[in-house]
């Protein structure tokens, strides 16, 4: 989809795509994300914001798109594959790309476009810049269990010769 030199025309119309279906969304009372997974070979998933539409505040547009090349693909690994999406990634959807092993993203608006039309994610983006009072919004602590229980599903997950490495 890109070369070392920047993005190939046809990634512009994929940004596009991503666009116009975030346009179309928004149009039809959904958020006004849309996102598109493309795989190393070729195939093209789409997705829009479904958060008020499935009430899941994970259903994010790239979240949806990946999900879709995941299910249509039949794994868990999107190595190869480019996630175009009509803003820029939010927190949980660049770590859901990361999780996916996608190999690059474009977006077209950005977080500040975003904040503008009311989408103000800053103060996830500052939760994870590391200042301790922009990390009040969602306490985080960790609680020691006695005789090592913490890592009862990690030795688990090691004893069972049926695992899914990942």
């Amino acid at each position: 989809m890109s070369s070392s030199t920047g993005p190939s025309p046809q990634a512009a119309d994929l940004l596009a795509r991503a666009v116009d279906i975030a346009t179309a969304n928004a149009g039809e009372s959904g958020g006004p994300f849309g996102a598109v997974v493309v795989t190393r070979d070729g195939q093209v998933f789409e997705g829009v914001n479904r958060v008020t539409a499935d009430l899941d505040p994970s259903a994010h547009a790239e979240v949806v798109a990946i999900r879709r090349a995941c299910q249509g693909l039949g794994t868990f690994d999107l190595s190869g594959a480019t996630l175009y999406a009509s803003c820029e990634p939010c927190p949980m959807c660049l770590s859901t790309a990361l999780w996916a092993r996608i190999d690059r993203v474009y977006f077209a608006a950005d977080r500040d476009d975003a904040a503008a039309a009311g989408f103000d994610d800053a103060r996830f983006y500052r939760y994870f810049d590391g200042m301790p009072e922009d990390r009040a919004i969602l306490p985080v602590e960790r609680i020691g269990l006695p005789d090592d229980g913490h890592t009862a599903p990690f030795v688990a997950w090691g004893r069972n010769d049926r695992r899914i490495e990942y």
